[in-house]
């Protein structure tokens, strides 16, 4: 008797620890769930440079940490964000998010903060009445046209790229206000030389092929950018 009810409780009992085992799979993968949205929303997130806008200072193809501690909170991946205590400075590169729509996140320099007056003239940026120092510039797409005066509005920030010949920035569409800042590049984790339209947003073919291809050519690694930080 005792051997045919132990037959028949194998089955439940070996039951139990496999719905337990199920169970801790799934409270383990919400909590590695939760860690990385509070990671990429509130600590560190990762960007890859599409254009030549900073050329000079960032490639194409540069692969970046960006930290937004202190900077921004937001919930990933639905573009509600907001400022934290972080004031940005300026010359300092951020990465913020686009005031065109549908637009990716853009990395750009801070040139004027909140009440400078910024102006291009003698193809040399004033701030203030003043020439700028800008040691990272990048002059061999030629000189800038004239621009200005203009004065930064409370909350807003002047940001332009680093190649000034070649890009696309408050020249052309403005301000940035302060709640659309993410955060700040802090070092290169990886450079790949490869065809633009592979960092494009949504050329994952494209991208996946680059990758691929970095990793049987390891020439196409910009090794020296590794681990270059700002």
């Amino acid at each position: 008797m005792k051997k045919e009810k132990s037959k028949r409780e194998g089955p439940a009992e070996a039951q139990v620890p496999l719905n337990k085992k199920i169970q801790r799979e799934i409270i383990g993968w919400m909590w590695v769930i939760l860690a990385f949205l509070f990671i990429h929303g509130t600590l560190l997130q990762a960007r890859v440079i599409p254009s030549e806008s900073m050329v000079g200072t960032l490639l194409v193809g540069d692969h970046l940490l960006v930290s937004r501690f202190g900077w921004s909170a937001g919930v990933p991946f639905t573009g509600m964000q907001w400022a934290m205590w972080r004031t940005p400075q300026r010359q300092q590169m951020v990465v913020f998010r686009s005031q065109q729509p549908g637009s990716p996140d853009l990395v750009k320099r801070i040139i004027g903060v909140p009440g400078d007056t910024v102006e291009i003239r003698q193809h040399a940026v004033w701030v203030n009445r003043k020439p700028l120092l800008e040691p990272y510039l990048n002059t061999t797409n030629g000189g800038m046209d004239d621009f200005g005066p203009v004065t930064v509005p409370p909350g807003d920030y002047f940001v332009m790229g680093d190649n000034r010949g070649n890009s696309y920035d408050s020249r052309y569409w403005g301000f940035v206000p302060r709640n659309a800042i993410v955060g700040s590049p802090v070092i290169i984790y990886m450079s790949v030389d490869a065809d633009r339209a592979a960092w494009e947003p949504g050329h994952l073919g494209d991208r996946f092929y680059a990758y691929v291809n970095a990793i049987l050519r390891p020439s196409h690694i910009r090794w020296k950018r590794l681990f270059v930080t700002f």
